[in-house]
């Protein structure tokens, strides 16, 4: 394979796992690189996964009805149980 082909090689694995949500530790660690701004050179995020980001903000929280721990301005309570 030619260099250049390497090299979009890593492009799109990083890409792919990064729009997948894998954590960015878990990416560098997979591509081999020993800095940080390496790996993120190579993440590059389609415009439908960027919308996709944004689009989370739009969703409720999801809140479970059992044992919650919310957090207050007092620390941290328990959530009542129904």
């Amino acid at each position: 394979m030619a260099k250049q082909g390497v090299h979009i090689l890593r492009h799109t694995f990083c890409s792919h796992l990064a729009m997948r949500g894998a954590p960015v530790r878990a990416i560098q660690e997979l591509a081999g690189h020993s800095n940080l701004s390496t790996t993120q050179h190579y993440m590059h995020l389609s415009p439908a996964a960027v919308e996709g980001a944004v689009r989370l903000l739009e969703q409720p929280s999801p809140v479970s009805r059992f044992g919650d721990i919310l957090e207050t301005q007092g620390g941290p309570i328990r959530k009542p149980r129904n």
